[in-house]
C-alpha cells in the first residue's frame, strides 16, 4: 500500500542524487508542454535554468504556472508531484551561481563551473518555483 511521505521525506526523495524532474508547462494554446530538466530544492523554491526561447522558457515568461514530477522508476516506485508559480531573473551573476550548482549535482564538482560557465550566458533564465502543491507517495506498488 503506498504511503504518503512526510515534508522531510519529499524534500529528502527529489534532492537524492541525480533524479531529473519532468517540468510541465502551458503552452499559448492551453495545452500542456513536458520537459526534462536539471533543478535544486532551495527551501520552499524549486530553481532551474532554461533557455529564454526555448518552448518551455517561453511558456514560463507567459503563464508561470508549472508542475513537477520527481520520480524512481524501480520498485516498489515512489513519485513526487510539486506545482507551483515560478518567477523568472535574467541576472547573469544570479543564473551563473546557480547554474554552476545544478551543474555539480548533475556532472559533479569538477564540472561545476564548466557548466556555469555554459548555462550563465545572456538569454538564459533563472527560475524559481514556489511550491504551493505538493503530492508524494512512496513504496507505490507494496
Amino acid at each position: 500500500m503506498a504511503e504518503k511521505m512526510t515534508d522531510a521525506q519529499w524534500r529528502e526523495f527529489v534532492s537524492h542524487g541525480t533524479r531529473t524532474a519532468k517540468l510541465s508547462t502551458v503552452r499559448a494554446d492551453g495545452s500542456p508542454h513536458v520537459a526534462p530538466i536539471w533543478f535544486l530544492l532551495d527551501g520552499d523554491e524549486v530553481v532551474f535554468n532554461t533557455g529564454k526561447d526555448t518552448v518551455k522558457g517561453r511558456n514560463i515568461v507567459r503563464d508561470g504556472r508549472i508542475a513537477l514530477c520527481v520520480d524512481d522508476d524501480r520498485p516498489p516506485y515512489s513519485f513526487v508531484v510539486l506545482r507551483g508559480r515560478a518567477r523568472v531573473s535574467e541576472d547573469l551573476d544570479e543564473i551563473r551561481h546557480w547554474a554552476t550548482r545544478i551543474g555539480a549535482r548533475y556532472m559533479g564538482e569538477e564540472r561545476a563551473e564548466e557548466f556555469g560557465a555554459r548555462n550563465g550566458v545572456p538569454g538564459e533564465l533563472l527560475v524559481r518555483v514556489t511550491v504551493d502543491r505538493v503530492l508524494a507517495e512512496r513504496d507505490v506498488a507494496n
